[in-house]
């Protein structure tokens, strides 16, 4: 596939900049007692990532004509929630990775209790970011907007789908099976993701459905292009430990279909993605874009 156009490169740097300074400035200040909780916390957050999730906010606000300002109140916040997944996800009791984003893990740089705690606080501060200022013209849509958060990071989203994950290792799943993990485990923040930042600003009618249909393609098609790239990718590239699924004998798409087939199955959730924005208009460009570069990218 073609590389991302340059004005989308230029978008996308742009965002990440923007996103980068909102959470370096919803952190806690390192200097601040606890003062290695608080390092241990900016160290899993900052200086890293592609921050897909916070793209994909401002995209969908983008279609809906929200303001800046609240889309950095939702990027914080999803990107914050992720960073605490990634921290958890990779404790010993868990995934048991000692590399992310190029650097060692949280458990590795401090210590397991220091991140286990970060991980907690993470997710705390995601919430008070969406809480501290107003985010929707109608109070309720914002409290409604939280729970969407909250269902999206529980048993019935990304806890539970990490769940489903571990009691997976060493056993074969069928394709249903697979998809309803990583629909929970990955595609629950990214459909948050999106829902968040369209209720930013004024949705038409049936855009949130056909959002929603967009997000659940890209959710899964992340997570296709995931396992293609840890079975084929190296540790370099990746910035994370290539190879661990197979290592431990998770069920992956490739695992299941092949790596062939598995990318075939990424280019038709991107296709289906597409379809669903259709009616949108040019407002949908950059999800559009960042459906070709979920599936596209290489890193």
């Amino acid at each position: 596939m073609a590389t991302p156009k340059a004005d989308f490169r230029d978008w996308m740097a742009a965002i990440q900049a923007r996103v980068e300074s909102a959470l370096a400035r919803a952190l806690p200040a390192a200097d601040h007692e606890p003062r290695r909780l608080h390092a241990a916390m900016r160290y899993a957050v900052l200086g890293g990532g592609k921050r897909v999730r916070p793209l994909l906010a401002f995209a969908a606000g983008e279609a809906t004509g929200a303001a800046p300002e609240r889309l950095d109140a939702v990027a914080c916040a999803v990107e914050l929630i992720h960073a605490y997944s990634l921290v958890h996800d990779d404790l010993p009791c868990m995934d048991d990775d000692v590399l992310r984003r190029g650097k060692p893990t949280v458990h590795v740089e401090f210590d397991e209790a220091t991140a286990l705690l970060a991980g907690d606080a993470l997710q705390s501060v995601a919430f008070e970011v969406l809480a501290a200022q107003r985010l929707a013209d109608d109070p309720a849509r914002q409290v409604a907007m939280l729970h969407t958060l909250g269902v999206a990071v529980g048993s019935r989203g990304m806890a539970g789908g990490q769940a489903i994950d571990l009691a997976a290792v060493g056993r074969t799943m069928a394709l249903p099976e697979l998809e309803l993990m990583h629909i929970m485990k990955t595609g629950a923040l990214i459909r948050a993701s999106v829902a968040l930042g369209a209720q930013c600003g004024a949705p038409r009618a049936g855009e949130l459905e056909r959002l929603d249909r967009y997000a659940r393609c890209v959710g899964l098609a992340f997570q296709v292009v995931d396992d293609v790239l840890d079975a084929e990718g190296s540790t370099a590239t990746l910035g994370k430990t290539a190879g661990k699924d197979a290592a431990r004998d998770k069920p992956t798409y490739v695992s299941l279909l092949g790596a062939p087939r598995a990318r075939e199955l990424a280019q038709s959730l991107r296709s289906e993605a597409h379809e669903a924005l259709a009616g949108l208009g040019p407002r949908a460009t950059r999800l559009a874009d960042l459906a070709d570069f979920i599936v596209a990218r290489q890193f």
